[in-house]
């Protein structure tokens, strides 16, 4: 039973997408199916949510909205309870799949109280091609199409006095004081109600207040002692539905179950509102087989007014006719759109519609095309003709924009305490517009400025004049035109921007702005002061000259100075002043030196960082201050790591040590770029180990003080492991591994031990680093590959083959002169033989 309730469910709300057209009370079937109109008996907690999406993936194909399927699922016996489950369980579902009502028509939300039972022909329904042609809009349209606008009666109000009471009209009587009572009757058909203990009163056709009357009266004739100690309330409770007819040109006409409170508007909205077709300002409502109203929807729009949106009743007609006369007003208007005309209205009427000109709007004439009788026309409408002009069927109105120029602007700029664009006055000059923009600035340059002036066919033209002779009067002032653009030049528009530069041995190298009667001291004060260990004697400093002979390569390209300042920077004996672009050099003191640290670590009895005291201190001096090696240490593998840092010397600036660190690292990166994810770790090893010097510390501990017994440098770092026993190979083998160290194991033992070579091994590129940092590379002999000698501690690395050439010719080039260089040595070896 449960799934037949879920079947008859889906047929009964799949049924109404195939466009079921109700009108005058006949039904047609679509497609041979009949609509059940019973669904009184389904429980919608059965419906699973895929039978749930499935309608409303039909509902969207039919172009209905959610509300609207509710709206009919109650209109054919579903609960209240019921269509509140259904539409929580909609909502649910479009929150998970993240979709929204697919249709344009109404969306008014469902309330038990009133139902609203649409049936309208889906063909009727306008669609907008998607790739047709951009129209204005119809003014007025959107008012029937946003879904924020819903026109729903009000019915939470207390019951108007002139409400007329019809069938299925419910009355609450409430009795109250020395009687007590309360019935909630509905009005039968005769339009009657049946007071218990009081009869039938008829309340048909008759307004709220009537009715109470007539039904105090009643209840004070029976022994209610109405007004004398006992009141009588009387309200309407739940109102009636009322059919209306909506005809015409509206998007879905046909037959339409309202409230009774319900008006013009709701009913319009319900339909769509008119159609392309439709009239906005004719729309007649008809009631016993007369139009008692016509409602203009413009009253509205333009002035909010409501008059004719009268309150419809049962069986009212609402007719829509064709619009008679429309016209199209675009361009530089606030509501550019399709205007409908009546007769007796204007063109300033219809721009009135619109809502006016926008600011930039040209409004002294107004473009119109009209239709003659067989082409198009143009007309000018002039402003004084807005209210005379009458607006013919098919008038297109093009308000064009003002143009981009202006009648008197004047533009000044540059060195003027005021730049800007200026009115264009009666005989404007040049000094009389610069008194304008106050004045001229100090750094005016006053033997020349210019005016851009525009020639008569809008080509510019460049004017110069003197700018001083002018505010002096001794040359002849210049008036000015319109679109005059003057520009006065700075002193220092025309120069390099005067700098000084100080380097060396201060706190904050660097350029700094110059300035007149500037001194060395006050330089380096910018500059941040000495730095540590700074000499403030022999300060030099550098000039440019602009007389050097380029005929003489022993011609002085530069001026040099040398200054002796206070250490403590008072203005003292040198008073040297600076010139533009000058460089100033600080040394720092002869005898200055800053510590240098080496570190030593690893098999040593004292490792640890250790200064270096003598110029000439040894890599055995510092193992011996370490307290010399320790029992388990492998004097083969002591190794020195020396960065780019401690070779070149800690340079102040930071610049060139600091590049040349960034180099390393790029390098680092590209080659670890360049390798497989197993050979990571190997390709970074690879690159470090360009800061290991290799040594022999072996034969540096039996020979101190010899050639290979290396002078220490500022962060040096000499290690000395334990004694090792794997050698590691990398690289492309089949298996990168550790390898126990063996003395009787060949280069190729090892490799063979981590798997062997793979199928890209260059085996002729093998080498082999050991633990003291040198490298030794495998050797070629004729055909045969001479492997360096392993020894504990040392990493074997196998580069992997370069990828093949397609240049077969070069090739076989190659192979034979290789064959002929072999043939060559054995011709010699046997002559030699002989």
């Amino acid at each position: 039973m449960k799934q037949l309730k879920q079947l008859l469910f889906i047929i009964i709300l799949i049924g109404f997408t195939l466009s079921t057209v109700v009108v005058k009370g006949q039904t047609s079937s679509v497609g041979g199916q009949s609509i059940p109109q019973n669904l009184s008996n389904v429980n919608v907690s059965d419906l699973s949510d895929a039978q749930i999406r499935q309608m409303l993936q039909q509902a969207s194909a039919a172009n209905i909205s959610d509300n609207q399927l509710l709206q009919q699922a109650a209109s054919r016996g579903l609960p209240d309870d019921q269509v509140q489950a259904l539409q929580k369980r909609i909502a649910d579902i479009r929150s998970k799949d993240g979709t929204t009502s697919g249709s344009t028509g109404i969306d008014t939300a469902y309330r038990p109280s009133r139902r609203l039972n649409y049936i309208a022909d889906s063909d009727s329904v306008n669609r907008v091609k998607p790739n047709g042609p951009r129209k204005l809009a119809i003014f007025g349209a959107d008012l029937f199409r946003n879904s924020n606008m819903k026109f729903e009666p009000n019915l939470k109000i207390a019951t108007p006095i002139n409400y007329i009471i019809g069938p299925e009209d419910q009355l609450n009587i409430n009795v109250y004081g020395k009687s007590v009572a309360n019935w909630k009757l509905e009005v039968s058909p005769d339009g009657n109600i049946n007071v218990p203990g009081v009869g039938v009163i008829n309340v048909s056709g008759k307004t709220i207040e009537q009715a109470s009357a007539t039904i105090k009266s009643r209840l004070s004739a029976s022994n209610y002692a109405i007004g004398s100690g006992t009141s009588v309330q009387i309200g309407l409770g739940n109102i009636r539905s009322i059919k209306v007819i909506i005809a015409g040109q509206v998007t879905r006409p046909g037959s339409y179950t309202l409230p009774s409170l319900a008006t013009v508007f709701n009913a319009l909205y319900a339909a769509g509102g008119p159609n392309d077709k439709g009239s906005y300002r004719q729309i007649a409502i008809i009631r016993n087989n007369r139009i008692i109203r016509h409602l203009d929807v413009y009253d509205f729009l333009t002035k909010g007014e409501q008059k004719d949106n009268i309150t419809l009743e049962d069986q009212d007609i609402i007719q829509v006719p064709t619009y008679r006369t429309r016209v199209e007003l675009a361009g530089e208007v606030k509501i550019p759109a399709l205007f409908e005309v009546l007769p007796g209205e204007s063109l300033n009427d219809v721009i009135g519609f619109a809502g006016g000109f926008t600011d930039q709007a040209y409004t002294a004439r107004i473009k119109v095309i009209q239709i003659a009788d067989q082409q198009k026309r143009i007309t000018d409408v002039l402003e004084n003709d807005y209210k005379s002009y009458t607006p013919l069927r098919g008038d297109k109105y093009k308000v064009e924009k003002i143009l981009d120029r202006y009648e008197n602007r004047l533009v000044i700029t540059g060195a003027v305490f005021r730049p800007g664009e200026y009115e264009l006055q009666k005989g404007l000059t040049v000094s009389q517009l610069i008194a304008n923009a106050a004045g001229l600035k100090e750094d005016a340059f006053g033997g020349r400025g210019t005016i851009t002036r525009l020639n008569a066919d809008n080509s510019k033209a460049l004017i110069p004049f003197n700018i001083k002779e002018i505010l002096n009067k001794t040359a002849a002032d210049i008036p000015l035109q319109r679109e005059d653009s003057i520009h006065i030049v700075s002193i220092f528009d025309l120069r390099d921007k005067y700098q000084v530069t100080v380097k060396g041995e201060v706190r904050k190298q660097g350029i700094y702005a110059y300035a007149d009667s500037m001194t060395v001291e006050d330089l380096i004060i910018k500059g941040g002061g000495f730095a540590e260990g700074a000499s403030a004697k022999r300060i030099e400093v550098s000039r440019r000259v602009n007389n050097s002979d380029p005929m003489s390569k022993e011609s002085i390209v530069a001026q040099v100075f040398t200054v002796n300042v206070d250490a403590g920077l008072v203005e003292g004996e040198a008073n040297f002043r600076l010139h533009p672009f000058d460089i100033v050099s600080v040394y720092s003191l002869p005898g200055y030196e800053k510590q240098r640290v080496v570190r030593v670590q690893g098999e040593v009895l004292y490792p640890g960082y250790y200064t270096i005291q003598k110029k000439d201190e040894k890599v055995s001096d510092m193992i011996t201050r370490a307290g010399g090696l320790s029992a388990s240490a492998d004097v083969e593998g002591g190794t020195l790591k020396r960065s780019n840092i401690a070779i070149l010397g800690v340079d102040k600036n930071k610049a060139d040590t600091a590049e040349l660190e960034r180099d390393r690292r790029a390098q680092q990166d590209r080659l670890k770029k360049n390798y497989k994810d197993s050979t990571k770790a190997t390709a970074a090893d690879t690159v470090q180990r360009n800061n290991y010097v290799g040594i022999d510390l072996k034969k540096i501990l039996q020979q101190p003080g010899s050639s290979i017994d290396l002078l220490v440098e500022d962060g040096d770092e000499i290690r000395v492991p334990k004694e090792q026993q794997i050698v590691r190979v990398n690289g492309e083998v089949l298996y990168p591994s550790a390898v126990v160290y063996s003395g009787g194991k060949s280069f190729s033992d090892y490799v063979y031990n981590a798997g062997g070579y793979s199928p890209s091994a260059l085996k002729r590129g093998a080498y082999i680093v050991y633990p003291n940092g040198t490298v030794r590379a495998t050797r070629k002999f004729l055909f045969w590959n001479s492997h360096p000698d392993v020894r504990p501690g040392s990493e074997i690395y196998v580069p992997k083959k370069l990828p093949p050439r397609n240049d077969v010719g070069s090739q076989i080039i190659g192979y034979a002169t290789a064959l002929a260089s072999l043939g060559a040595i054995i011709f010699g070896i046997i002559s030699l033989n002989k």
